[in-house]
């Protein structure tokens, strides 16, 4: 979509530097069932967590260098971690499942064994 077609990103800029959108007379709380909502369609769950106040400090500090929201990046780190970590077991199982593999003794498919019993009879 080009931006002449697009009346917000022709103030987008307006928009990044508060000019817009950042008034508290059209700012409103959001219900909880509509925040229970989104937090369902977005397939998120608030949780809570005591974290030590110097690691907190660090998070803000490395978001703000990026400029994103501390929770986000929070989210993506622990999003990163999950992954790396199950990627880690599956290649463990899978080394595990190959080294049994090559310890079994050779043996012909079953398609092969069929293929001989009917050259037999």
């Amino acid at each position: 979509m080009s931006d002449e077609f697009n009346p917000l990103s022709a103030d987008s800029d307006k928009w990044d530097n508060r000019e817009l959108g950042a008034s508290e007379e059209h700012v409103s709380v959001v219900s909880d069932q509509a925040a229970a909502e989104a937090d369902d369609q977005l397939g998120l769950q608030a949780i809570s967590i005591r974290l030590p106040k110097a690691l907190i400090r660090e998070l803000k500090e490395i978001a703000q260098r990026y400029d994103v929201g501390y929770q986000p990046m929070v989210r993506d780190l622990l999003n990163r971690f999950a992954q790396a970590e199950q990627k880690k077991y599956l290649l463990e199982q899978l080394q595990i499942i190959k080294a049994a593999e090559s310890e079994q003794e050779d043996t012909a498919p079953v398609s092969d064994f069929i293929e001989t019993l009917k050259k037999q009879g």
